[in-house]
């Protein structure tokens, strides 16, 4: 009887050690928030480089001081900054300066400085697709001639800071000529932007 009563004593101490285990087991804790990588940042400030070639039609009809039928190498710089009032749409101001060259008799060198608006949408975190508007000025032997462009382009987020842009625009002067055509040249440019 005494042993039936220290075996039933040692069960029942032992169910109570292993349901106080149990217990102690059970940690309250609270779930850890779920990360999600922000996407890149369009809006801001930017600087960038940039490089190409200017076509001019072989019936423009003369663009600005370029001959017909000239093709002419570029390269040149930009800043602009951006907003997105709304996603996805992106507005944005833009200064370009050009440097360009021909190697085809004449030799001649121009320079291009544009203020362009952008208007832009954000197809996902790291791709831009955007159309450009602009006027400025051509710059050629001291003579200086008013001009315009129109395009777009398409820019992509390699880092958290750079982005590689391709842009096509047409251009034309604001000079009234017999046989002038509306676009009298094409611009196509590759750049690299730094985005502050």
């Amino acid at each position: 009887m005494f042993v039936r009563s220290l075996s039933v004593g040692v069960a029942a101490a032992a169910l109570m050690v292993g349901g106080a285990q149990a217990a102690d087991l059970i940690i309250p804790t609270t779930p850890q928030p779920i990360y999600e990588a922000a996407g890149f940042d369009w809006e801001g400030l930017y600087v960038g480089a940039r490089a190409g070639g200017q076509f001019v039609g072989a019936n423009a009809g003369t663009y600005a001081a370029s001959s017909n039928s000239t093709t002419y190498g570029v390269i040149g710089a930009a800043v602009g900054v951006n907003f997105i009032p709304v996603d996805p749409i992106l507005l944005g101001v833009e200064v370009t300066a050009d440097y360009m060259w021909n190697s085809a008799a004449p030799v001649t060198s121009t320079g291009e400085f544009f203020a362009n608006l952008r208007v832009g949408a954000v197809v996902t975190d790291s791709v831009l697709v955007y159309a450009l508007g602009g006027v400025g000025s051509q710059l050629q032997g001291g003579a200086s001639q008013g001009v315009y462009q129109l395009g777009g382009g398409v820019e992509f987020a390699v880092t958290d800071a750079v982005t590689v842009r391709g842009e096509i625009v047409g251009q034309g002067d604001f000079a009234s000529e017999a046989g002038d055509t509306f676009f009298e040249a094409a611009k196509a440019t590759v750049g690299v932007f730094y985005h502050f």
